[in-house]
């Protein structure tokens, strides 16, 4: 869908990047799936981008900037992400220990969702039709909080859970008790160092970008939940009026949340042409990037 409303070829693109959370396997990078689907040129890069929620902010920025230096014409950046088995490892953790602890690192981990996106990026001389355009780009870390939430295998020792003498079945069992999958968040810590680190990107953004804060029509946030949206637009200084949210009925979709809102912002009448829109995305890590749009 991307492709045809673009009016770019899988033999135009010559870069092909995916960057989700979720992934096929540790190797080869999933974006070679993807372009051996697509039909795309031998010549096109192809190669994975891993940054927690940010992944596809930073493929849109990584095809511009290669723009920019000449070096391509277009590219596209894909990205799909499941909750369905994060979500029932959580649950099945849950009921096993029982406790407040355990309740509240997992909280943030039942809120997400299933979607993917792809956006194609180009040099503007595919179409004569006026399309979106990115306008400049700004980013901030703060890699000292890259334990606050983390998504992983955990490490637990296999002796631990296999007993002396044990069957085949109960080895089997015993391996993937030790190397399941885990999700924490410490939420409070999330939202308060987040702010701060929003607060930082921000004010660097809109002197990089030069528009002024009144000077932008709306925002599209990285979607987690209501206080985390409150709260850093208050921050920002954001009118909430301004803001177009889909985690009420998608919940939080990682990589794919914040250009799937713009999809259907944009869908649904709410981002309109000649808008100024500021894409506002933070990730684990911390990391913050804000682009700016002129849709």
């Amino acid at each position: 869908k991307a492709l045809d409303r673009s009016n770019v070829t899988a033999q135009d693109l010559e870069v092909v990047i995916y960057s989700a959370v979720c992934r096929e396997q540790f190797e080869p990078a999933t974006a070679c799936s993807v372009a051996a689907k697509l039909g795309v040129g031998s010549n096109a890069l192809v190669y994975d981008i891993s940054n927690a929620c940010l992944g596809v902010l930073n493929g849109i920025l990584d095809i511009a900037n290669r723009i920019e230096l000449g070096q391509i014409r277009a590219g596209v950046v894909v990205s799909c992400e499941t909750s369905r088995e994060i979500n029932d490892t959580m649950i099945a953790e849950l009921l096993k220990r029982k406790n407040i602890e355990t309740f509240k690192d997992s909280l943030a981990t039942l809120t997400g969702g299933s979607g993917a996106v792809a956006v194609v990026v180009t040099d503007g001389s595919f179409s004569s039709e006026k399309r979106r355009k990115l306008i400049a780009a700004s980013a901030q870390s703060a890699a000292e909080h890259h334990s606050l939430c983390r998504w992983g295998l955990t490490h637990d020792p296999i002796p631990d859970f296999i007993p002396d003498g044990a069957s085949p079945k109960q080895i089997i069992q015993g391996v993937i008790h030790a190397a399941r999958h885990f999700m924490t968040t410490d939420s409070v810590a999330v939202l308060k160092y987040g702010v701060d680190l929003g607060l930082r990107t921000w004010k660097n953004f809109v002197g990089k970008i030069g528009w002024t804060p009144d000077a932008i029509d709306k925002v599209i946030c990285h979607q987690v939940g209501a206080p985390h949206r409150d709260s850093v637009l208050k921050a920002l200084g954001i009118s909430l009026h301004k803001d177009y949210s889909t985690f009420p009925f998608l919940g939080n979709i990682g990589t794919v949340s914040l250009p799937l809102t713009a999809a259907i912002a944009e869908e649904r009448k709410f981002l309109l042409p000649g808008d100024r829109v500021g894409l506002l995305g933070i990730g684990s890590g911390l990391n913050c990037l804000m682009l700016g749009v002129e849709w």
